[in-house]
C-alpha cells in the first residue's frame, strides 16, 4: 500500500484542503453536545441564567450578598459592578430595562471578559448561595420560631440585621461553616443552584424572566443551526475532494498500468494472464478507489472525534470516565476478532475473483468450440465451480462484517443504559447537571461511532493492501526488453536488410533453446521464406525481428544495425506486420485498415483491400467501408479477417513485411491471387514469409527450412527439392509427384 502513495503526489494540496475541512467538520460536530448541554441546562433548568453573575442587583440584595464575601471578594465586586441611579446619565435608558429603578438604587454589571467573568462566577455563586441559605432558614420556621446558629429566634427577625451586627470573628466562622455545606458541589452545581435567587431577584427588577429564557434559547440554538450548518459544508467539500482525489488516483492507476502493459514483451506476458491482468487494472484500482474515498473522510477524522470526544467527555464528568475506558476495551475485543476472521479471506477473494474471470474469458472465447463437442454442460459446472466459491467466501466475509453492526448496536444502547444509569445517580447527587449527563453520552456514541470509522477502515485497508500489491506487482515489473538512452539510427542506403548472425535463443525458464545457430541474410526487393513442422521456430525467429523477444545470443541486423541499438519505436515503425492469428479492433472496416497509418488516404485503402483481396466481400456490405467491426473481428471470417490484417499492413507501406503464416485460412484460389498482387505491390520492400503451404512460397527468392530450432536448408523451391530432405517431405505431403514436376 505505501508503495501507492508515491502515486498520490499530484493530489497533495487536495488532501491537505480535506483534512483541514475534516478538522473543521470534527470540532463542529464535538461543539454540538455542549450546546444542547447549555441549553437543557442553562436555558432549560436554570431558566436561561447562564452564569451566577447577575446582569443587575437592588442595592438591598448587594448588600446582603456581600455580607457573605471577605474583603478582596467585595472589591472584586465593586469593580466589576456599577452603581445606577437618578443621578446617573442613562437613567432613562436603565429605567426602561430595570423599572424598578424608581424606587430604589440598583447595581449594573460592566462589560467583563470571559476571565473575569469566570472569577466573578465562583465569588457571587458561593455568597448567592450563602444567602439563600439564610432566606430558606427563615422559611422553614416551625411555631412561630426558627433554629439559627443554634440559637432560638422569633420567626419574624430579620436575620440579615442580625448577621451586620455580630461580631466579624463570629459572621466568618458563621459563613465558613455554610461554604462548607456547598463545597461539595461543582461550579456548574453552584450556578444551577443561585439561579432560583438570580430569577426572583430579575422579577423583582420588573425583568421579564420568560422573555430572558427564550433569548437564551433561541440564541443557542441559532449558534447551534450555524454549527451544524458550517459542518455540512464541510462534509460536502471533504467529500468532493475525496471523490476527486480518488478517481484521479484510480484513473492515473489505470492509465500507468495500461501504459506499463503497453510496453510489456512477451516474456512480461508470460508471467501474467489476460485475465489478471484485467482484474489488476480494474477490480483491484476499484478497491484502492473505494478506500480512498473512505480514508480520506474517515482515516482523519475518526482519531479526532475520538480524541475530542475522550477530551470533553472527561470534562463534563471525570467519575465517569471509566464507562468510556470500558466502551472501548469491548470494541477493540470485538475488532480483533473480526480481524482476525475476515483478513486472511480477502487475498482468496482476489485471486478467486482472478479465476472466475479466467474461467469467463476462456468461455466467451471459446464459444464455438463448447458448442462444437457439447461441452456446455461442462463449463456450466466448472464456471458454476469458481462462481461459487467466490460468492461462498464473499458471503462468509460478509456476514462476519455485517455482525459488526449489531454487536456495536448492542455495545452503544449497554453504553447508554449504564450513562443514564450512573448519571441518574449523580444527578440525584447533585454531582451533575441533566444536560451534562446528555452531552457525556453524545460523547461517548462519538467516541464509539470513531472505533466503528476505524474498524472499517481497518477491515477496508487489508482488502485494498492486497490490490495495491497486485498493482505495484504490475508496475514494478522490470521490463527485459528496454531501448538504449542514446539509441542509434538505421542505414538509409541499406533500406529493408535483415539479418541474422549466430542467433540463438530459448525461452525465459526453459532448459532448451527454441532457436540454434540461426544465421541468413534477407535483402531488398526480395521475398524471403520460412517453412518448416509445427515447433520449429519459424514464428519465434519472426518474433525475435520485432524484439517481442531479445536473442539470448548472436545478432539480429535491419540495415546493418542490431536491433537492440534502436528505439523500438523506430524499428518497428519499419515493419509491417500481419500476426498468425489475425485481430482486428473493434470500430468500421476503415478505421482497421487505418490502424497503421491514421493519415492514410482513403485511395490507398481503397488499393490495399484491392490487393488484400478483400474488396469483393467489402462491396457486397451496405456500409461498404463504414461496416461495424466487433472486438476480435469476430463478425467477419477467418479468411476475411486475414485479408483485412494484410490490407492494414499494406496500408503502412513499411521497407519490411512479415506475414507470420497468414494465409492459412484462405482457400488456393485467393491465396494465389493475393500472391500475385503482393508480388507486384511489395517488389520495391523485403518481404518476409512464414507459411505451411509450399504453393504460398514456391516462387519465393529464398527459402530457408526449419527444423528443431536448426535451419537444415536454404535456397530456391527447386534447390531444395534437389539438397533438401525435410523440404521435400513437407512437399511430398501436400503434392503428387506429376504436381511437383
Amino acid at each position: 500500500m505505501i508503495k501507492l502513495l508515491k502515486h498520490l503526489k499530484p493530489f497533495t494540496l487536495m488532501i491537505f484542503a480535506a483534512i483541514l475541512l475534516l478538522f473543521v467538520q470534527a470540532m463542529c460536530d464535538l461543539a454540538l453536545p455542549d450546546y444542547t448541554s447549555n441549553i437543557v441546562n442553562k436555558g432549560i433548568q436554570q431558566g436561561g441564567v447562564a452564569n451566577a453573575v447577575p446582569e443587575a442587583l437592588r442595592q438591598s440584595k448587594m448588600n446582603k450578598i456581600q455580607m457573605f464575601m471577605n474583603e478582596s471578594d467585595k472589591n472584586e465586586v465593586s469593580q466589576d459592578y456599577i452603581l445606577v441611579d437618578k443621578s446617573n446619565k442613562d437613567y432613562d435608558s436603565y429605567l426602561k430595562k430595570y423599572p424598578v429603578l424608581k424606587n430604589e438604587s440598583i447595581f449594573v454589571l460592566k462589560n467583563i471578559d470571559k476571565t473575569e467573568a469566570d472569577k466573578l462566577n465562583s465569588i457571587m455563586g458561593k455568597a448567592i448561595l450563602d444567602v439563600s441559605g439564610v432566606e430558606k432558614i427563615k422559611s422553614s420556621a416551625k411555631n412561630g420560631v426558627i433554629n439559627f446558629n443554634g440559637m432560638k429566634i422569633p420567626a419574624k427577625a430579620d436575620l440579615f440585621a442580625m448577621l451586620t451586627k455580630m461580631p466579624d470573628v463570629q459572621r466568618s466562622k458563621l459563613i465558613d461553616e455554610m461554604n462548607k455545606k456547598n463545597s461539595g458541589l461543582g461550579e456548574s452545581m453552584i450556578t444551577q443552584s443561585a439561579t432560583p435567587l438570580i430569577k426572583s431577584e430579575y422579577k423583582a427588577l420588573g425583568m421579564n424572566t420568560d422573555k430572558v429564557q427564550s433569548g437564551y434559547i433561541m440564541k443557542t440554538g441559532i449558534i447551534m443551526l450555524l454549527v451544524s450548518l458550517l459542518g455540512g459544508i464541510c462534509t460536502v467539500a471533504v467529500g468532493f475532494l475525496a471523490s476527486r482525489t480518488a478517481a484521479g488516483l484510480a484513473k492515473n492507476l489505470r492509465k500507468n498500468i495500461f501504459e506499463k502493459v503497453e510496453n510489456f514483451s512477451n516474456t512480461e506476458f508470460d508471467k501474467f494472464s489476460t485475465a489478471s491482468l484485467i482484474t489488476r487494472s480494474t477490480n483491484d484500482v476499484t478497491q484502492i478507489q473505494m478506500l480512498m474515498v473512505i480514508m480520506i473522510r474517515m482515516i482523519f477524522y475518526a482519531p479526532i472525534m475520538g480524541i475530542g470526544g475522550v477530551i470533553r467527555a472527561m470534562g463534563k464528568s471525570p467519575s465517569m470516565s471509566w464507562i468510556i475506558a470500558l466502551a472501548i476495551i469491548v470494541l477493540l475485543g470485538l475488532i480483533l476478532v473480526v480481524f482476525a476472521i475476515a483478513i486472511p479471506k480477502f487475498k482468496i477473494i482476489q485471486k478467486l475473483i482472478d479465476k472466475l474471470n479466467l474461467v469467463t474469458r476462456e468461455s466467451l472465447s471459446g464459444m464455438m468450440v463448447i458448442r462444437a463437442f457439447n461441452t456446455q454442460e461442462f463449463e456450466e459446472k466448472r464456471f458454476d465451480k469458481a462462481n461459487r466459491d467466490v460468492t461462498k467466501t464473499n458471503l462468509f466475509v460478509n456476514r462476519v462484517m455485517v455482525s459488526m453492526m449489531p454487536s456495536m448496536m448492542l455495545i452503544m444502547n449497554g453504553i447508554t443504559l449504564l450513562i443514564v444509569w450512573v448519571g441518574a445517580h449523580q444527578v440525584a447527587d447533585s454531582t451533575m447537571q441533566v444536560g451534562d449527563m446528555m452531552a457525556f453520552m453524545q460523547y461517548a456514541m462519538q467516541i464509539i461511532m470513531a472505533f466503528l470509522m476505524l474498524a472499517v477502515m481497518f477491515i477496508l485497508v487489508p482488502r485494498a493492501s492486497v490490490s495495491a500489491a497486485r498493482i505495484s506487482e504490475v508496475l514494478e515489473t522490470d521490463l527485459s526488453i528496454l531501448d538504449k538512452q542514446n539509441p542509434e539510427s538505421f542505414d538509409k542506403s541499406k533500406c529493408g536488410v535483415v539479418e541474422f548472425k549466430n542467433v540463438s535463443f530459448k525461452y525465459p525458464g526453459a532448459s532448451e533453446y527454441a532457436l540454434k545457430g540461426i544465421s541468413f541474410k534477407a535483402s531488398s526487393h526480395k521475398t524471403t521464406a520460412f517453412i518448416g513442422s509445427t515447433g520449429s521456430g519459424k514464428t519465434t525467429l519472426v518474433n525475435l525481428i520485432m524484439r517481442f523477444y531479445d536473442v539470448t545470443d548472436g545478432d539480429v541486423l535491419v540495415d546493418g544495425v542490431n536491433v537492440k541499438n534502436v528505439s523500438q519505436y523506430e524499428l518497428r515503425d519499419k515493419i509491417g506486420y500481419v500476426p498468425q492469428k489475425g485481430y482486428l479492433f473493434s470500430g468500421t472496416i476503415e478505421s482497421n485498415l487505418k490502424y497503421a497509418n491514421k493519415n492514410a488516404s482513403e485511395k490507398d485503402a481503397l488499393n490495399a483491400a484491392k490487393i488484400s483481396q478483400s474488396i469483393d466481400f467489402i462491396e457486397q456490405k451496405s456500409e461498404k467501408f463504414k461496416t461495424k467491426i466487433s472486438q476480435g473481428g469476430s463478425n467477419v471470417s477467418g479468411g476475411q479477417k486475414q485479408r483485412l490484417s494484410i490490407a492494414r499492413a499494406l496500408v503502412k507501406k513499411p521497407e519490411i513485411y512479415m506475414f507470420d503464416d497468414s494465409f492459412s485460412a484462405l482457400d488456393f484460389k485467393t491465396d494465389a491471387a493475393l500472391r500475385k498482387a503482393l508480388r507486384k505491390e511489395t517488389s520495391s520492400s523485403t518481404f518476409l514469409i512464414v507459411a505451411q503451404r509450399i504453393s504460398t512460397i514456391m516462387d519465393a527468392d529464398q527459402i530457408i527450412v526449419l527444423d528443431d530450432g536448426h535451419i537444415v536448408g536454404s535456397g530456391t523451391h527447386k534447390e531444395l527439392m534437389k539438397s533438401c530432405s525435410i523440404y521435400q517431405e513437407i512437399a511430398m505431403s501436400q503434392f503428387s509427384k506429376e504436381e511437383l514436376a
